[in-house]
C-alpha cells in the first residue's frame, strides 16, 4: 500500500478518534451538555421541566456514547481492510478489538478530567456500538454477496 492509499485508509479513523478524545474533555461534561440542551430545549418549550432536560441530557450522552463507537468501528474496519474489498473475520475482530480497547481508554482518561467520571457501564456501552457496527457491516456483506449469486451472468452475443 502506496502512503496516500495508508493515509487515505487511515486518516478519517484517527480524525474520529481524536474528536473521541475531544469529547472526553470538561467542555463535555454532564453539566455543560445539560446547559446546552436546556438552552434549546427553553428555545422550543419554554415551561420544560428540569426532570424532562436531565432525561434527554442522560438519553442524548448515552446515544452519543453508542452512536460514537459504532462510526469509530466502522471506520477501523475501514482502515484495516485498506484497499481490499468486502469482508473478512479478521478486519472485524481486528476493527472491534481497537474501538473496545479505545472504549476502556478512554474512560481511564475521563478519570483524570475534572469534572468528569470513569463508567465501565459507558465502556460497555462504547464496545456495544462497536459490536453492531460490525454485525451490520457482516449483513451488509452478505446480502451483497446473496445479491452477486442470484444476478444472472452476462451473456456476450458476437454479431
Amino acid at each position: 500500500m502506496t502512503v496516500r492509499g495508508w493515509v487515505r485508509a487511515w486518516a478519517p479513523a484517527i480524525l474520529w478518534a481524536s474528536l473521541i478524545w475531544g469529547f472526553s474533555t470538561q467542555s463535555f461534561s454532564a453539566e455543560n451538555t445539560a446547559s446546552a440542551i436546556e438552552q434549546i430545549l427553553r428555545w422550543i418549550h419554554p415551561s420544560v421541566t428540569r426532570n424532562t432536560i436531565g432525561l434527554l441530557n442522560y438519553a442524548a450522552r448515552k446515544s452519543a456514547h453508542f452512536i460514537e463507537f459504532l462510526v469509530f468501528c466502522l471506520l477501523l474496519f475501514r482502515g484495516l481492510r485498506g484497499e481490499g474489498k468486502g469482508w473478512r473475520w479478521t478486519w472485524a475482530l481486528g476493527a472491534f478489538a481497537a474501538a473496545a480497547g479505545y472504549a476502556a481508554l478512554d474512560e481511564i482518561h475521563q478519570s483524570f478530567v475534572a469534572g468528569r467520571t470513569a463508567s465501565p457501564y459507558d465502556s460497555l456501552l462504547d464496545s456495544t456500538g462497536a459490536l453492531m457496527a460490525m454485525i451490520a457491516c457482516w449483513l451488509w456483506s452478505r446480502r451483497k454477496l446473496q445479491r452477486a449469486a442470484a444476478t444472472p451472468p452476462a451473456i456476450d452475443v458476437l454479431p
